[in-house]
C-alpha cells in the first residue's frame, strides 16, 4: 500500500508547486511530497521526463446509465475517463429515468463504486422529470449525495422556476448548471446560423438563442445574490456578459469544451455528423474570443460535456443525426497541443482549469495534492506523440470529429485514491504492477 512516484516534475496549482520532487502515497493518501523522498518497503515507479498533477476533474459528462446503456454505462464511461487522466467526473442528470430524487442519485452512486474506477458525482435535476414545471427535491437529492443541480440537454425556460431554484440551491451550497438556450429560437435549429448553415440549407442557430439566457441567468444570480454556473459557454457575446458581470461582482462562472475552443463551424462542411453538437460551433471570431475568456479568466473552467453515441444516431441524415461528441480520451491532448502548445494558457493554468477551479465550482474535496488528501493523480507525458483513433477508445461512443489528429501530450498513468486504473504502454512494465492495471484488453 506503499508507492513512490519518483522524479516527475510535479505540478500541482492549487499549491503552487512546480518542481521535480517525488510523492508518497500511503494507504491510498498523499504522505509526503519532497526530494528524495524514501521508504524502504514502497513499490517504486520512476516517472523521470514525466507530469504529475492532481488528478483532472470534469465537471461536464454524460454516463447515460440509466436508461441509454448502448450509448455509454457508468462503467465504460469511467473507463474512458481513467484513460483520459480524469479521476473526478460529474455526470448529468438526463437519463431514462432522470436523476430527479435521492434514489436515483443513490443508484448513480453505487454503479460508480462498484466500477472501482473513477469518482463519479452525480448532478441531479433542477426540475421534475427535466419537464420544467416544478423543482425536484433538492434537498433530498444534496443528503443523498447530488454536487449541483442541472437540467441539461434543455434550459431551464421558466425564468420564475429558475429564480426559485436558484434561491433553494443556494441554501444547500449548491451551484444551478444551465445549458443556455432560448427554445423559442432554437427549436429546428441545427448548425450555427450564419454562411455555413446557408451553404447546406440547414436551419441556423443564432448566438443570440445563447446569449439571450445567459443574460437572464445572470440577472437572476444579480438580483437574488446567488451562484450561477453557464454550461459550454460558445459564443462571443455570452463572453463579453459573463465578464462584464464578474467585474460587477455577480457570482457567475463558466466553462467551456475543447471542442468549442478549437473547431468552428466550418468542421461540418460535407454533413459532418460527428461535428453536430448542441451548442453548435461556431464562428472563428468566437473561438477568437472564447480563447480570450479563457486567458483572462473569464472561463474558470474547461469541461468535455462528454456525450456518446450509437453509430446509428450519428450516420444518418444531418437533420436527424444526434447532438453531441465524445471528449474524455481527447480533451487532455487537445488541450496541451492547441491551448498550451500556442501559448494561450501556459502548462500551469491549463491543469488549474481542469483540477482545483472545476473543484472550487462544485465545492468538492478534490483538485489538490496537498498531504492528506486523497492520491488521485494524473502523470503525463508532454513529449508523447499520439494519433486520436477512435476505434480505440474505452467509451462505447465513436462521434468524434478529431479521428486522425495528431496530438502532443497524454495521459499514461492515472490513480485514484492510490490505486493505479490506467496505465499506458509507455510506462516500463519494469515499475508498474501489471495486476492493478485496467488496459485495452480489460475490454
Amino acid at each position: 500500500m506503499k508507492k513512490i512516484l519518483k522524479g516527475a516534475r510535479v505540478l500541482d496549482p492549487s499549491q503552487k508547486i512546480d518542481e521535480i520532487m517525488d510523492i508518497l502515497v500511503v494507504d491510498g493518501k498523499i504522505a509526503a511530497i519532497g526530494k528524495n523522498v524514501y521508504i524502504g518497503d514502497a513499490e517504486v515507479i520512476d516517472l523521470t521526463g514525466m507530469i504529475a498533477t492532481p488528478g483532472l476533474i470534469d465537471m461536464h459528462v454524460h454516463f447515460r446509465e440509466p436508461g441509454y446503456e448502448y450509448k455509454e454505462d457508468i462503467e465504460t464511461g469511467s473507463r474512458s475517463a481513467a484513460a483520459g487522466g480524469f479521476t473526478t467526473v460529474a455526470c448529468m442528470p438526463n437519463t431514462r429515468p432522470p436523476v430527479d430524487n435521492a434514489a436515483m442519485v443513490e443508484y448513480v452512486k453505487s454503479r460508480a463504486l462498484k466500477s472501482g474506477l473513477v469518482r463519479v458525482l452525480p448532478i441531479g435535476c433542477v426540475s421534475k422529470g427535466l419537464e420544467g414545471k416544478e423543482i425536484a427535491e433538492m434537498g433530498d437529492m444534496v443528503a443523498a449525495g447530488a454536487v449541483a443541480f442541472s437540467d441539461d440537454g434543455r434550459p431551464v425556460a421558466d425564468s420564475s422556476l429558475m429564480r426559485k431554484a436558484l434561491l433553494y440551491a443556494s441554501m444547500f451550497d449548491r451551484v444551478i448548471i444551465d445549458h443556455c438556450e432560448d427554445p423559442g429560437l432554437f427549436e429546428g435549429g441545427q448548425v450555427n446560423e450564419g454562411r455555413v448553415s446557408t451553404l447546406l440549407g440547414l436551419q441556423g442557430i443564432p448566438a443570440s438563442a445563447e446569449e439571450i439566457m445567459v443574460a437572464r441567468n445572470i440577472l437572476l444570480a444579480r438580483e437574488t445574490g446567488t451562484r450561477v454556473h453557464i454550461a459550454h459557454v460558445s459564443t462571443k457575446g455570452s463572453v463579453e456578459l459573463i465578464r462584464r458581470a464578474k467585474a460587477e461582482g455577480v457570482k457567475v462562472t463558466c466553462e467551456a469544451t475543447p471542442h468549442h475552443l478549437t473547431l468552428t463551424e466550418e468542421a461540418v462542411l460535407g454533413y459532418n455528423t460527428d461535428a453536430k453538437m448542441n451548442p453548435p460551433l461556431r464562428t472563428g471570431e468566437d473561438v477568437e474570443a472564447l480563447l480570450e475568456g479563457l486567458r483572462d479568466g473569464t472561463i474558470d473552467a474547461i469541461a468535455t460535456d462528454h456525450a456518446p453515441h450509437s453509430t446509428d444516431e450519428k450516420d444518418v441524415e444531418f437533420d436527424k443525426a444526434t447532438f453531441g461528441i465524445v471528449g474524455l480520451e481527447t480533451a487532455l491532448g487537445i488541450v496541451l497541443t492547441r491551448i498550451v502548445g500556442s501559448g494561450i494558457l501556459d502548462l500551469k493554468q491549463a491543469i488549474e482549469k481542469m483540477t482545483a477551479s472545476p473543484a472550487r465550482i462544485l465545492g468538492i474535496d478534490a483538485g489538490s495534492l496537498a498531504i492528506g488528501k486523497p492520491a488521485d493523480i494524473t502523470v503525463i507525458d508532454p513529449d508523447l506523440e499520439w494519433t486520436v483513433d477512435k476505434n480505440s477508445f474505452f467509451s462505447k461512443g465513436r462521434n468524434t470529429p478529431f479521428h486522425g489528429w495528431k496530438l502532443k501530450g497524454r495521459a499514461v498513468l492515472t490513480m485514484v485514491g492510490g490505486k493505479i486504473v490506467y496505465a499506458d504502454e509507455n510506462i516500463s512494465d519494469d515499475n508498474i504492477n501489471r495486476a492493478e492495471i485496467l488496459k485495452a484488453s480489460y475490454k
